[in-house]
């Protein structure tokens, strides 16, 4: 029996019913929760948790160096002992973990709400229901994929329950441990879950609870060697900071930004205009809320819209604000929203000061206006206006921020197709705030660049079962103001035998061969140290007019059908049969591989493209079945422009297997070859204008990897990067793409041992599909 219930059966029957009694029996002092058990040493300082009215609740203690440390070594131990369970037994687990929150589901939500972090126990029930059947299911519905090993997940302070639930359920289900940080209101329900977790028979160490600093915590446990995965949920702003935290330790981060994403709230004339005010109501205007909401109107209902909202509003109170200090930016707010013109629609005066606002519509506020962009916390809801339907999704995807949007019509046509067009990662129909774990929910844009709940969300809590581990490093020293801004190397270096007449090679941008804008090119040698070639020296200015390039036909590309894309892969594989011999003699002159082995991987390359062209119309999402009335779509969607930085191994299959996953989904893409071996992919650029591939889809850029890798950190539209370089390259980019924020794939030539591009792994071909899309939940209620 553990600490906390040490008065016996007594307080059991106490806390089922009331969190007061479960605070009592830890003296109201919560210490951290390591190997199955609550461990507190005098010596620690401690933080209070208050509720609503600034009274105590409780403390918890402030973790240090020494704490964490002995959390991950608990993690490792305990991941031992779970992942080697088979599934049913770890689904057996979670499922008396179900009747255990029935049972204490009130106690459960009342400490939520003393805490200020409210959370519905039934939710958590579904969560814990949901996952259980995952955990039932790995080994069958998800072969050749194994667990990463200790995870940590991070939350921000103002983040809820069930968004930290939402990764530490499908971490616990897929066979992993978890160490988890909660923001300060989220501490003491989770704390109280983990205990529940251990009675429900869950083995000490493989769920570890530590408080205090988030930022300081996260980076601290993520130096541990045997630390495998990091997830963050919360603000981006702190979740920025842990990025660049842990820049260079050779551990994943992945970051859900939902907290102060702005989310489109749209009206179309179609709508029914009562419930469409219900529902801005309901959602706009609450004390704890993770998105703000901007609310657009189609002008042919923006009267009917705003005397709606004034007959709603009259008869409401203010809001508290959630810190002292937000008073002062909501006046703000208000105050540079009124200079632009804006009109307000309020139930009340504000008083002159206090932690307290009434609910305030902005009417007329400008796309640009600060209160639209970087809201502010508080009850506040910009209105805007837009004319057509077209308007309405630009006005939508305005914003950089992609978490969800809310469409309101009663033209099912109109909402299928505005839900497609919108840069969002869930969209609810004639809906708002609709959860589900079923559903994948994915951040676009600012929103981060990780995927929570669905099948699709396990993935990132696994690795392929034929790839090893990814090794961990210390951060290295380096200069980011710097990096990539060195010369490239001389053009004929010294002592190289220039006897003959190297071959001068042109880059693929646009669809069109050109030189590099510098106009400079560095040779090519031969395995003998000959110069066999040389091709253009790409930088900054390449890589922007690829991109130019790429975003004017990367729409069109993603919007053809899945079959016109197969075809045009089709057609990249015929053209390259026809040039078969000529690409193994290129391998073979770079490389110095055996004519016969060149040979090989060229036709490995021709399966490649014609497994993807397959892959094009197969891959699809789906139709999930959800508990709530109404029907659900789970869509993959292509990330729009990639960058590539090829491996040396295997030049040419390597190229053509990253170039067919990506545009197969209909990304476009910029390639970076091997400053190694490059001819494989200047000869395949023959293939490329050959077949029917719109120009610009594809570009391939040759030159330094440092610069050129520099050049897409540093480029805003770019969405992912797909790396393989050195260890300072993986940790530049881990600091550099926290913002603006990018979807990053990071592997270290150096230790990794390079990937074996000729065995077709089954789960290979789907970390690389995966890669390439992100994924987006369509709500449409049917009562």
């Amino acid at each position: 029996m553990t600490a906390a219930w040490s008065h016996g059966v007594y307080t059991y029957v106490l806390f089922s019913i009331f969190p007061q009694a479960w605070l009592e029996s830890h003296s109201r002092a919560l210490g951290l929760f390591i190997d199955g058990k609550f461990v507190r040493s005098a010596d620690r300082q401690t933080c209070n948790v208050t509720d609503s009215s600034g009274g105590p609740v409780c403390s918890t203690v402030c973790a240090v160096d020494e704490d964490a440390s002995l959390s991950v070594s608990s993690g490792a131990s305990g991941f031992k002992a779970w992942s080697a369970l088979p599934c049913h037994l770890r689904a057996k687990t979670l499922l008396r973990l179900v009747s255990s929150l029935q049972r204490h589901g009130q106690c459960l939500s009342e400490l939520c709400d003393l805490a200020q972090s409210p959370s519905s126990p039934s939710a958590l029930v579904r969560l814990l229901q949901y996952y259980s059947g995952w955990a039932q299911l790995r080994d069958s519905l998800i072969p050749d994929w194994t667990p990463r090993g200790v995870v940590v997940v991070v939350v921000s302070d103002d983040c809820s329950l069930y968004s930290l639930m939402l990764k530490v359920l499908p971490a616990l289900a897929m066979g992993n441990a978890v160490v988890a940080i909660p923001g300060m209101g989220t501490a003491p329900p989770v704390l109280l879950l983990a205990q529940l977790f251990v009675e429900a028979g869950l083995p000490a160490g493989v769920l570890n609870v530590v408080t205090g600093s988030v930022l300081s915590l996260g980076s601290k446990v993520a130096q541990n060697p045997h630390v495998s995965y990091v997830t963050y949920s919360g603000n981006k702003k702190d979740g920025e900071i842990l990025c660049r935290a842990t820049a260079g330790m050779g551990v994943p981060v992945s970051l859900s930004l939902s907290l102060g994403a702005t989310c489109p709230f749209i009206i179309f004339e179609s709508a029914d205009i009562d419930s469409a005010v219900d529902g801005v109501i309901e959602t706009a205007f609450k004390k704890n809320r993770e998105c703000q909401w901007m609310l657009c109107v189609q002008e042919s209902v923006w009267d009917s819209v705003v005397a709606r909202l004034k007959v709603r509003m009259a008869g409401m109170k203010s809001v508290p604000l959630l810190a002292e200090g937000d008073r002062k930016l909501v006046d703000a707010a208000v105050q540079e929203a009124q200079q632009q013109g804006a009109t307000l629609i309020q139930p009340c005066p504000p008083s002159s000061s206090g932690a307290a606002y009434p609910p305030t519509v902005l009417c007329g506020v400008a796309p640009s206006c600060t209160c639209v962009v970087t809201p502010s916390p508080g009850p506040l809801l910009p209105l805007l206006s837009f004319r057509s339907h077209g308007e309405g999704v630009t006005l939508g995807n305005h914003s950089p921020h992609g978490q969800a949007a809310s469409l309101w019509t009663e033209d099912l046509t109109l909402a299928l197709e505005a839900a497609k067009s919108l840069s969002v990662g869930a969209v609810w129909v004639n809906s708002h705030s609709v959860m589900d774990p079923s559903l994948p929910i994915s951040g676009h844009k600012e929103s981060g660049n990780c995927i929570d709940g669905g099948k699709e969300g396990l993935f990132q809590f696994l690795r392929p079962s034929s790839s090893p581990p990814l090794p961990r490093s210390s951060p290295a020293s380096v200069d980011y103001s710097k990096f990539g801004t060195a010369a490239s190397a001389a053009i004929i270096p010294e002592g190289s035998n220039s006897s003959s007449t190297p071959r001068s090679y042109l880059q693929y941008v646009g669809g069109k061969q050109c030189k590099s804008e510098s106009g400079s090119s560095v040779c090519v040698l031969a395995p003998g140290g000959t110069v066999l070639a040389y091709c253009p020296d790409g930088g900054r200015k390449d890589v922007r007019n690829a991109v130019e390039a790429a975003i004017k036909v990367q729409p069109g590309w993603m919007k053809k059908s899945p079959v016109a894309r197969a075809q045009s892969l089709f057609s990249l594989a015929e053209t390259l049969e026809l040039k078969r011999r000529d690409m193994a003699v290129s391998l073979h002159s770079q490389t110095g591989l055996s004519l016969e082995k060149a040979d090989m991987e060229v036709e490995l390359s021709i399966a490649q493209l014609c497994d993807w062209a397959a892959r094009c119309d197969k891959e699809r999402g789906g139709v999930p079945s959800v508990p709530q009335s109404g029907s659900a779509l789970s869509i993959p969607e292509a990330l729009g422009v990639v960058g590539v930085v090829l491996p040396d191994s295997s030049p040419l299959l390597s190229m053509v297997s990253l170039l067919a996953a990506a545009v197969a989904m209909g990304n476009a893409v910029i390639m970076m070859p091997s400053p190694k071996y490059p001819l494989p992919a200047l000869e395949f650029i023959q293939v490329l204008q050959s077949s029917d591939l719109p120009g610009g889809v594809v570009s391939i850029i040759t030159g330094g990897r440092d610069q050129l890798t520099q050049a897409l950190a540093n480029h805003s539209v770019i969405k992912a990067i797909w790396y393989w370089g050195s260890m300072e390259g993986c940790q530049f980019l881990q600091h550099t793409c926290a913002s603006p924020l990018k979807s990053l794939w990071l592997h270290c030539q150096e230790k990794d041992g390079g990937r074996d591009w000729a065995q077709p792994h089954a789960s290979l071909q789907e970390e690389m599909w995966r890669q390439a899309v992100q994924w987006k939940s369509v709500w449409i209620p049917t009562a």
